[in-house]
């Protein structure tokens, strides 16, 4: 039965995060036919709308308020109820992001409605949308379907394949007033301590160290290697509690959990704690010296050696293929 599923779009420092796009793809499933409208909140929103309607949104609304420009729970939650309240879709989409996990539980409690979280794939069943989700920290999957109402789903990032860009198709777009009141949070200023522009979640390669990198120094020529491939620097617990790198690039149950195509970890044992954040990983290479670490349990490949002779070997290797190509 074909739906008008609403899609909340995620802007950070005025681009569009790829799992716009992914969430878009979700939404088109789901909708069966129906309408997808995209949604998109910021002090002041541009081509994003058009953007979004290239990765085969129908139609898009723009929500520019001051008090949009950054992310708050209290406005994002204002603008979003009013957007529904407007729009009435049958069905809602977003990110399973930082902003996803904690906006859309308050939303779906406003609503009543039930909420998949951290969907990994969306199939059709007579009209109806089925949900993969995983469990037990990734160590096994549930199927799940919403039996009547509000469809209501957040999406892991670098999981549902978006739909191929075409800048020729197009949609209307509208302005959408909102009232936001009564705030109890305004952000000033955000300061980020992060090494790198490219966001782990969504990042195609990462390489990680642990504590087998065994200082700062050391995540060095992870940064090097990181360069030549174009990849996100990550790092388990351990590395961390060492105060080698910044919390922030943390990847674990406690950490970030990511799905890149090529997850290179470096120095790390595997201990259970860091493989729920990246067991998922479509092809996973270890490097440590020692052949015996759980780490190669659930690589595709592995390397036993000194992290400080292999790496730097290996970024060689790259920049080799880099200017060959």
């Amino acid at each position: 039965m074909a739906k008008k599923v609403l899609v909340l779009g995620e802007i950070r420092d005025g681009v569009l995060r790829n799992v716009s796009f992914e969430a878009i793809a979700a939404a088109k499933l789901i909708a069966d036919g129906g309408e997808v409208v995209a949604a998109l909140f910021g002090e002041t929103i541009g081509a994003e709308t058009l953007t979004m309607l290239h990765y085969g949104a129908d139609r898009a609304v723009k929500v520019e308020h001051a008090d949009l420009k950054m992310y708050t729970t209290d406005a994002y939650q204002q603008a979003l109820l009013q957007v529904i309240e407007e729009e009435k879709p049958e069905g809602l989409v977003m990110g399973h992001t930082a902003q996803g996990k904690d906006l859309s539980p308050r939303i779906a409690t406003k609503l009543n409605a039930g909420l998949v979280s951290d969907v990994v794939n969306v199939d059709m069943d007579n009209g109806d949308a089925t949900f993969t989700v995983p469990i037990y920290s990734g160590k096994a999957f549930e199927k799940l379907k919403i039996a009547d109402g509000f469809v209501f789903a957040t999406v892991r990032p670098n999981n549902i394949a978006p739909l191929e860009k075409d800048e020729l198709r197009t949609g209307d777009v509208s302005d959408v007033q909102v009232v936001i009141k009564d705030l109890r949070t305004i952000i000033k200023e955000v300061v980020r301590k992060t090494a790198g522009g490219i966001d782990l979640s969504e990042a195609k390669v990462i390489i990680s160290g642990g504590r087998g990198v065994k200082s700062q120094d050391g995540f060095k020529i992870l940064d090097e290697l990181a360069n030549v491939l174009g990849a996100a620097v990550g790092a388990s617990r351990g590395a961390c509690d060492a105060g080698y790198c910044d919390y922030a690039l943390q990847i674990g149950q406690t950490g970030k959990v990511v799905t890149p195509d090529l997850y290179i970890a470096v120095g790390i044992s595997g201990a259970i704690q860091h493989l729920a954040g990246m067991s998922n990983s479509k092809i996973i290479v270890a490097i440590n010296k020692d052949p015996e670490a759980p780490i190669f349990d659930v690589a595709d490949y592995g390397i036993v050696g000194d992290l400080f002779e292999v790496v730097p070997l290996f970024t060689e290797a790259m920049k080799s293929v880099a200017v060959g190509s």
